[in-house]
């Protein structure tokens, strides 16, 4: 089992953990700043001891970190692990933008989510609605960006996932559902938004910057997809 600490801490930049579990190039650490790829978002990258992370992925109650070469360390070393902190920024900055665009849509149309791909320079979401014109996609975006200009705080915490559940727009994907786990992260935006929710934010809206709109496409009946961009250049 590997500790999450990118979700005590999204902000963390480097750690030193123990190396469990050596497959290949597939590393298991016994605790990781590095969040894997899921739920529509990319994973980090970084270096871990010299070598490249390529991808970070999730395997049961491990997170596995996919190296570009076979690792010159062995189980039981403690190594350290460094962000690509530039990338990881881009991402939480997204990935909060991607939730607060998706509540303004479910707000205004009821639609839910079809689809996500959460990346640190271009997002999407899929929305399940028939229509979905340039001139009201616009104003769902100016919406969004008037309520991250509110500098609403954003933070996380853990609900039994009945009661989760029981609370209307909680989830808001069409066809997926959490996690079978007793208890969700939840994500809450202010007073604007709870969403359940395992992925990478920032503290507060303010550093998000402005969402642009890039294009619309039609993806099917009943399926609109958006993508977006983020004005402010990352720190």
């Amino acid at each position: 089992m590997t500790k999450r600490l990118y979700w005590d801490d999204p902000y963390m930049k480097e750690c030193y953990s123990t190396v469990i579990q050596i497959e290949g190039n597939a590393v298991v650490l016994d605790s990781t700043c590095f969040s894997p790829k899921g739920g529509g978002l990319v994973s980090d990258t970084g270096i871990i001891e010299g070598s490249k992370v390529t991808e970070v992925i999730k395997e049961g109650d491990s997170i596995v970190h996919i190296l570009a070469e076979s690792p010159k360390f062995s189980v039981k070393s403690i190594v350290h692990a460094v962000l690509d902190w530039e990338r990881r920024y881009s991402i939480m900055r997204m990935h909060t933008a991607t939730h607060i665009l998706s509540n303004v849509v479910n707000r205004e149309t009821g639609a839910l989510i079809t689809g996500n791909s959460v990346a640190p320079d271009v997002s999407r979401v899929d929305f399940n609605l028939s229509n979905f014109d340039k001139a009201k996609l616009q104003a769902y975006i100016d919406m969004a960006n008037a309520v991250i200009e509110r500098d609403l705080p954003v933070k996380t915490y853990f609900m039994k996932r009945e009661q989760a559940l029981s609370i209307p727009g909680m989830v808001k994907l069409l066809e997926a559902s959490p996690p079978d786990v007793s208890e969700l992260r939840i994500v809450e935006i202010g007073d604007f938004d709870r969403q359940a929710d395992g992925g990478v934010h920032v503290k507060r809206t303010s550093e998000i910057g402005k969402i642009v709109f890039m294009k619309a496409e039609n993806k099917g009946k009943d399926n609109r997809r958006v993508y977006f961009t983020l004005e402010r250049e990352s720190q």
